[in-house]
């Protein structure tokens, strides 16, 4: 009988170079998390053709560009636990189907009432997917490059939004603002079935749901063949993984509740200044002076700045990553600051638009990684998605934010000054976080996947 031979998941994908399977499973990801962004910010981008066409006031808006807001909250807290339970790979596929299903439907709304009801069940589904990629794509990284990967994927969101604005500049004057939804529900029918295909399971997930060992050395042996005579699969965590605690119980249990916190603070407050920036920018740049054209091409350039969470990636997988991420958000309510003073400019508006949004989705997009590396693999996926399900409030209130503030008389830069704070409390956060380190109670906890059949 043949020596049993045991391998250690995570020890596994640090031993090997980042393979075919790997790179073409960050892709799917990226391409998941690019449609989350371009559906979630399409609605702020046909606003303005919307106020148009159906004679509506500045504040009839915000439950439209708040809808799809309501629905991640509730897509995020129910898609963590399941995926944590199922299976990252099932939550996924349906996620990105029901995303482009509602999407499209939403196209052929007659009325705001219409328009409102779809948009809440395309948020639903968008809360679902962003999270489960990420932890997917997390639990396939070498510790070396992990901040890195999940960063890269996660800088598909303000991609997508960005390629939102870029659409709508062009194609809402010739064919009108619906085409901008007819084409973010397509192209995640589209990617749905690429999905169905070629995406695997988690390994670390079927390791903890004690999985047949056959069904992981297939899911293990793309990467290395040095997989295919293993006999045994296991995963060390250096944090306590709670034993029977089920997932959302070991978030919030002692060992992690301050972290968990700062991470929902950090989350929240950073999603209230990127959805007042997001559904607002093409409005207060057209009241500014801009033209309509003009507002929606320079709003388009802050999500396009999510490009910086690369390097970001970098310096996490180098130093403490709260740190990092602290100091991004710190520099991100200067520039607010700074862009306030500058509307009637509008070659440096551009500029300082682009930096901004560099520095704030930068540090924005870094959360995930943060919470990625925190929580330990049967609560990866509610760590992650309850920090962006709750973390959503802070996107319903960015979009009321705005038209709170204007309601009091207050100017462009008075505007932007108020939406520094935000970013402040965010740095403050994670520094408390960083303080608080990370739990490492029973360090070694090994659990076993099932050994197979003959």
């Amino acid at each position: 009988m043949p020596p049993e031979r045991s391998i250690d998941i995570q020890g596994f994908l640090n031993a090997h170079p980042f393979s075919r399977r790997q790179i073409g499973i960050v892709l799917l990801c990226l391409c998941t998390v690019l449609l989350d962004g371009y559906d979630t910010a399409a609605i702020a981008f046909i606003a303005p053709s919307l106020l148009t066409e159906w004679g509506l006031q500045r504040p009839d808006l915000a439950p439209v560009l708040s809808a799809a807001l309501f629905g991640l909250v509730m897509g995020s807290l129910t898609a963590g636990p399941l995926s944590d339970r199922i299976g990252r790979r099932p939550v996924l596929i349906v996620a990105v189907l029901i995303m482009g299903a509602a999407c499209l439907a939403s196209a052929f709304a007659g009325d705001l009432a219409t328009l409102i009801a779809w948009r809440f069940v395309t948020g639903i589904a968008l809360g679902a997917a962003m999270p489960t990629a990420l932890t997917l794509v997390s639990e396939y990284s070498p510790s070396r490059c992990r901040a890195l990967t999940t960063n890269l994927v996660f800088c598909g969101f303000p991609l997508g939004a960005a390629l939102g604005g870029v659409l709508a500049a062009w194609i809402i004057p010739a064919f009108g603002w619906r085409t901008v939804l007819l084409a973010g529900g397509a192209a995640p029918l589209l990617l749905a079935l690429v999905l169905l295909l070629r995406l695997p399971e988690s390994p670390r997930f079927a390791v903890t749901r004690a999985k047949p060992v056959e069904q992981i050395r297939k899911l293990l042996t793309p990467i290395s063949t040095a997989a295919a005579d293993a006999t045994r699969f296991v995963v060390a965590e250096t944090a306590a993984a709670g034993g029977s605690r089920g997932a959302i119980r070991l978030v919030l249990s002692r060992g992690f509740i301050l972290g968990t916190l700062m991470l929902w603070i950090a989350y929240f407050m950073g999603l209230a200044i990127f959805y007042a920036m997001i559904n607002w920018m093409p409005v207060l740049f057209r009241d500014a002076g801009l033209a309509p054209a003009a507002a929606a091409l320079v709003a388009s350039l802050f999500p396009l700045g999510g490009i910086g969470s690369l390097f970001s990636g970098v310096l996490m997988d180098r130093f403490d990553g709260n740190r990092i991420v602290a100091i991004f958000f710190a520099l991100t309510g200067l520039a607010f600051i700074v862009i306030g003073q500058i509307a009637g400019q509008v070659g440096m508006l551009t500029v300082a638009v682009l930096v901004t949004g560099a520095l704030m989705n930068t540090a924005q997009s870094s959360l995930g990684a943060l919470a990625a590396a925190y929580y330990p693999t049967q609560a990866r996926a509610t760590g992650i998605a309850w920090m962006m399900g709750l973390g959503r409030f802070g996107g319903i209130a960015g979009s009321f934010l705005v038209a709170w503030l204007a309601g009091w008389q207050l100017s462009f830069s008075g505007i932007l000054s108020a939406l520094a704070m935000p970013a402040f409390l965010a740095a403050a956060a994670l520094w408390l976080k960083q303080m608080a380190g990370v739990p490492h109670p029973s360090p070694g906890l090994k659990t076993a996947a099932a050994p197979g059949r003959g």
